[in-house]
């Protein structure tokens, strides 16, 4: 019988490169939120397919703003990725592919200043507090989360609305004890959308996604944060055109108007 020839040695995979295809493969199961999954890096056909990345509390408004966008450019393509701003930002920095990004404070956009252009804020937000519908523990104020019979979660530190979370709480001097720490907004809505928490610390916009199954205690004004929302176009981006005009066109009056209607204050 022939010899088998020997297998030979796989090739060495360098380490940026590693990162970088760990950070594809993170991103391409997000990306199908905004798309189909169809088409290459440029898109069916002619089309740009233009690849966004979105603070979570974005989920809902950016949906309608991209079909909106693509109305008026049908040359292009938008496709999303939402989750945490913390995790979006590990995602750029290693090298994943995308165009856009927008998160939920200027703190982490700040951060990216090497692999951004110039970021400019498209809208605000503010925090309540989310409680189950009908709010059946009676929370009325922040400093009732402090209760200890109060199953209360809030975003980790990390996280914009948790470190906006913990500013408010800081400055009210208010020691709250979180019976979990979630990654993003939309997980600690569904906590207690879910039943799983009592109240939770969210953005005003998150709230209004959930009508009949939570209550949104407000915030008094002097109380509260104010979150602001930059969009930048990604210095990567392989449609560094089309990237810059659609940052541009979330400050347009038709994403202003979808933006105001989904609850977000003007920028």
């Amino acid at each position: 019988m022939p010899t088998s020839a020997r297998p030979s040695a796989p090739a060495r995979v360098p380490r940026r490169a590693a990162a970088g295809l760990a950070a594809v493969a993170v991103l391409l199961p997000l990306a199908a939120c905004g798309g189909d999954g169809d088409g290459g890096a440029e898109g069916k056909g002619d089309r740009t397919e233009l690849t966004v990345l979105g603070a979570a509390s974005l989920t809902d408004v950016f949906k309608k703003a991209g079909a909106a966008y693509e109305k008026e450019h049908p040359d292009t393509e938008v496709k999303f990725s939402f989750a945490g701003s913390q995790e979006l930002a590990a995602q750029v920095r290693q090298g994943a592919p995308a165009d856009v990004l927008v998160t939920a404070d200027t703190t982490t956009m700040d951060g990216l200043k090497a692999d951004t252009g110039k970021p400019t804020v498209i809208a605000k937000n503010r925090l309540v507090i989310a409680t189950g519908e009908g709010n059946p523990k009676k929370v009325h104020t922040l400093g009732d989360l402090t209760d200890d019979k109060l199953k209360v979660v809030l975003a980790a530190p990390e996280v914009p609305v948790g470190r906006y979370a913990k500013q408010v709480l800081d400055a009210q001097k208010l020691k709250v004890k979180p019976a979990s720490q979630e990654t993003n907004v939309r997980s600690v809505l569904s906590k207690v959308e879910l039943g799983e928490a009592d109240a939770g610390i969210v953005y005003r916009t998150d709230a209004a996604t959930a009508p009949g199954k939570v209550d949104a205690v407000d915030i008094p004004d002097e109380q509260n944060a104010l979150a602001s929302y930059p969009a930048a176009a990604l210095k990567e981006s392989k449609h560094s055109k089309a990237a810059a005009d659609f940052v541009s066109w979330l400050h347009s009056a038709k994403a202003q108007k979808l933006l105001r209607a989904a609850g977000f204050q003007k920028p």
